[in-house]
């Protein structure tokens, strides 16, 4: 493989966190009443900055017609998501290999908030593989599906967009990094992905989908 740098996403692809957010999350927003399958939910939440989710959930809670928005929801989801994270949160298995082999230049470029995105690789002992190429849309003006951030990561490390790879597990980061000029592969290694969801990254625009940190190895080369 010829790519100069490697741009990962964080969550539900280095870490295995977004099977918790979407455990939490799709349970809160129930208690609502926004209602979705699994695949609906990825399909419309998955790889958004924090302030774009919050403002498509209050947007679908106004058309439900169900009164003012509860004041307490988000409070109570950050919680219950922080105290899920703090007990639970794993390396996805295979990632810190991959690291430790392979040499290019590398970023994350994650919709975390900044604050939360370095406790979690510091929680799975990744985060001295990528100090300090560690990026948050909260860096950028607009988040996923936007090319800002992979744009931002790429400038910081000093390689031009064409020459690198994004490695995402959403459709949001998928669309943001072919935005952006970039290849893309899907990952769907994470404990809440499936193989529909490899089918809605390649629809995508995902050149690439991979369904264990050993197949990217073996596709890094």
């Amino acid at each position: 493989m010829t790519k100069t740098a490697i741009l990962f996403d964080c969550d539900g692809v280095l870490v295995d966190s977004e099977a918790i957010y979407v455990e939490v999350e799709r349970e809160h927003l129930g208690r609502i009443g926004l209602i979705y399958d699994l695949h609906d939910y990825q399909q419309r939440f998955n790889g958004l900055m924090a302030k774009d989710f919050f403002s498509l959930v209050r947007s679908e809670h106004a058309k439900l017609d169900a009164g003012s928005f509860p004041e307490n929801f988000f409070p109570d989801l950050d919680r219950a998501t922080t105290d899920r994270i703090n007990r639970e949160l794993t390396a996805i298995d295979g990632i810190a290999d991959i690291l430790a082999q392979d040499r290019r230049p590398r970023a994350v470029a994650s919709s975390s908030r900044l604050d939360r995105l370095h406790v979690k690789l510091r929680q799975t002992g990744l985060h001295g593989f990528f100090e300090p190429h560690i990026y948050s849309g909260e860096q950028v003006e607009n988040g996923k599906p936007a090319p800002d951030l992979f744009l931002y990561a790429a400038h910081n490390l000093g390689v031009a967009p064409e020459s690198c790879i994004v490695i995402e597990d959403s459709v949001n980061g998928v669309l943001a990094g072919l935005a952006a000029g970039m290849e893309v592969w899907g990952f769907i290694g994470g404990g809440h992905a499936s193989e529909r969801l490899g089918e809605r990254l390649s629809e995508a625009g995902a050149s690439k989908v991979l369904k264990t940190h050993e197949e990217l190895g073996a596709q890094l080369g």
